[in-house]
């Protein structure tokens, strides 16, 4: 493949949620599955395997688009201290949601920003961790089964959707980017890309 010109941007993720949220500020870019092992480490934590996976991501598309700047991100939830995965399928995002009841949940999610790999004058790297905590509020099972059926959402961390139904199972959201939650937060990132003289819009 040929190598982009140093303006080009590559999204290391196969992700439809990131590349939606990428093009609202960005008209072009590329889409490149990083194609990684995403098991955690041994005793990691939540927020440490957030970090290393974006950072890998980003490593492993940045080697093959040389001076392309190469965004990665990953997103973990975390609910009483321990990561919860994503659901996989409809009983165990149904089983999530409901142990999530009454309950907060975090979610840890970093990007990183690879700038200018192989381009002979070194590269630079920008990392990024947006935390936001999902309050949920106390239902019926039969509610978190009609919001699982309505979103599908078992592929998303947390097991819902908040640019879908999800807000029905919401007591609050704290955040200081609503774009972290949905998996890129876009806050930081514009500003970052701006920084490295990307020209957003």
């Amino acid at each position: 493949m040929e190598n982009p010109a140093p303006n080009d941007v590559v999204l290391a993720s196969s992700s439809p949620y990131r590349r939606d949220l990428l093009a609202r500020i960005l008209s072009r870019f590329e889409c490149v599955a990083p194609d990684l092992d995403e098991t955690p480490h041994d005793g990691e934590a939540p927020a440490a395997l957030s970090l290393r996976l974006a950072r890998e991501k980003a490593a492993a598309v940045a080697s093959r688009h040389a001076r392309a700047t190469v965004i990665g991100s990953d997103q973990v939830a975390v609910l009483q201290g321990r990561a919860c995965g994503k659901p996989g399928s409809r009983d165990a995002a149904v089983a999530q949601l409901l142990a999530a009841r009454g309950l907060p949940m975090r979610f840890l999610t970093s990007v990183c920003v690879i700038h200018g790999s192989g381009s002979g004058d070194g590269s630079e790297e920008r990392v990024h961790t947006d935390v936001t905590e999902v309050r949920f509020r106390h239902y019926e099972r039969a509610l978190a089964e009609r919001y699982v059926d309505r979103d599908r959402a078992w592929d998303c961390a947390g097991g819902f959707k908040a640019e879908g139904s999800g807000p029905v199972l919401f007591e609050r959201i704290e955040s200081q980017d609503p774009t972290g939650l949905v998996g890129l937060p876009l806050i930081w990132l514009a500003r970052t890309l701006e920084d490295l003289g990307v020209p957003l819009l």
